[in-house]
């Protein structure tokens, strides 16, 4: 039998994720982008044990991730038969993703804004 170690989030790694979340993250997209902000690289595998998301949740926090340019990937051959198995890692820093999610959230407000000022110019 293989032995391998699964991480596992610390205090500091939990509160981050909230946070996240609290300002609007998805939280499997959070836990999973925390997960990848402190190991150089994971397998899908690897980040679903890590964070305890089932893998169609890992597999949609990915595929979000890669859209935003948030993530790289490559493929590695498997050890043993079947398909090749691809590697994550983030493709840039933590502090310009937090710089990306904060445009995200300013386009957002003014667009909140904009409709409540049409809407005012109702009444």
């Amino acid at each position: 039998m293989i032995e391998k170690t699964i991480q596992l989030f610390t205090e500091k790694e939990e509160e981050f994720v909230n946070l996240l979340i609290k300002i609007g993250t998805k939280q499997t997209i959070a836990k999973a982008l925390v997960f990848l902000a402190n190991v150089k690289k994971a397998t899908s595998r690897e980040i679903e044990r890590g964070t305890d998301l089932r893998q169609p949740e890992v597999s949609l926090a990915i595929k979000y991730m890669a859209e935003q340019g948030w993530i790289k990937s490559n493929e590695v051959p498997s050890d043993k038969k079947g398909r090749p198995v691809r590697n994550y890692a983030l493709a840039i820093p933590v502090p310009d993703i937090m710089t990306s999610i904060e445009k995200q959230k300013k386009a957002e407000a003014n667009n909140q804004l904009a409709l409540i000022k049409k809407m005012r110019s109702y009444i």
